[in-house]
This record gives C-alpha cells, structure tokens and sequence, in this order.
C-alpha cells in the first residue's frame, strides 16, 4: 500500500495516520504544501490523505497553491484511488465533488460527541463505531452534502461531519488521527481560536478531557481506515 498525503501547515501532521501506516509498513510519501506544493501522479499511490488546516478552502487569493490542489483532488477521485478527507481535507473533497462550502454558523473546537447515520449501505464503514462517541475537532466551515454521497456523521453544532461517495473517496470533519501532541500543536500555534463560545472549548478543558477520549481516537480511526480500504 502506497499512501500518500497532503500536508498544509507543519504542525498538522498525519498523527494515528502515520503510526497505523508505519505499522503496517506502508510506503508514505507526502505534499507539503507550506514547503513547495508538488504534487505527484495518480499512478505513484494508492491512497490519498487530504489533512487540516487552518486556511478556508476559497482563499486561492492568499494560497496559490490550492487552485493546484483542488485539481490534483479531482483527479485523483476521477482515476478510482482511495480519497479521505480530514477537516479542512473533507471540504476540499467535497468542493471536488461540487459542493458548497460555507462558515458554519459557529465553530466547533475541542472534544464534542458525533452521531453516526444509520443507512444500512454503510454499516460496514462505520460497523465499529458506536452510535454517538467522541472525537476532536477544530472546525470553523461545513458543507454541503456532495450529490450522490451518503451522510456518515453529524454533530449539534456542524451537522455534516462526514460522507462516503462511491466506494472510493470519504470525507470526515473531527480529528480522529488527533494524538496529544498533534492537540497540544494545534492549541500552541491557533489558540487565538479559543474565544468563549457554544461550542468553543477552552485550553484547559481539551487538556483535561484529552487523556479521557484521546486512546479511543486510535481505535475508531483503525477501523475506520480497515473498512474504507476493503470496501
């Protein structure tokens, strides 16, 4: 398995992703696009891994290079490889897929329960989860469902957290990679976030509950990726 992923600032990085993929001795190979925004061809990997970030998706003014990945994102659903999107990554892919993408009437940061959908088609996707469990998020957009996809997740504040189209390419909006110190990255270089809000955490909230739900991620985000890739 060649797993290839999308880096856009160098403190998201993969987390979980890349312990699971080093587990399993997966070749991995990277865009960082904070370095220099190259990207390879479709037939060089198997899997693609959009990650976070704290830019929006319709800043091509301020990021030139995301004109280049949003096409680098179409082609790769086009060419049949396996796609997820995580965070800022499941609004590219669903930008891909020709949806809207929009500021959520709130943010939603820190840790906050998700609702899996009970469609019966993706039982084997999400067979692992429980029906509600908790994950991280930092998330300030939503998006619309893309056509033709199904509904994975919802929350209180963001009700799309997450879609599965074809059986190729998924999208979720919370951090299941999120490690410790992948939160403790996040909190040090976006903390001005942090305002008091519905849905808005303080850094000493995430720090106490992270030790609580943090292992779990590891867990549901295995899953997750075992399903996705059989499938």
């Amino acid at each position: 398995m060649r797993v290839h992923f999308i880096q856009h600032v160098s403190f998201e990085t993969p987390g979980y992703l890349l312990t699971r993929a080093e587990s399993n001795k997966y070749a991995v190979s990277y865009s960082k696009v904070y370095e220099t925004a190259h990207f390879p061809e479709t037939n060089l990997f198997d899997l693609l891994i959009i990650l976070g970030g704290p830019m929006n998706i319709y800043e091509e003014g301020t990021y030139n290079w995301l004109k280049r990945e949003k096409h680098f994102i179409k082609q790769s659903i086009q060419d049949n490889k396996k796609v997820l999107g995580i965070c800022l990554g499941a609004q590219l892919v669903a930008d891909a897929l020709g949806s809207k993408i929009t500021p959520n009437y709130q943010k939603e940061i820190g840790w906050w329960p998700v609702k899996k959908t009970d469609y019966l088609q993706i039982n084997s996707l999400t067979s692992h989860l429980p029906d509600e469990f908790m994950s991280f998020h930092w998330h300030g957009d939503t998006f619309d469902l893309p056509e033709g996809s199904i509904q994975l997740f919802s929350s209180k504040a963001c009700h799309q957290q997450g879609f599965l189209y074809g059986q190729n390419t998924a999208a979720i909006q919370f951090h299941l990679e999120a490690t410790p110190q992948l939160i403790d990255e996040m909190i040090e270089h976006e903390k001005e976030e942090l305002k008091p809000s519905p849905f808005v955490q303080t850094e000493e909230t995430i720090q106490t509950l992270t030790p609580t739900y943090v292992q779990m991620q590891e867990h549901y985000l295995t899953g997750f990726i075992n399903n996705f890739l059989t499938i």
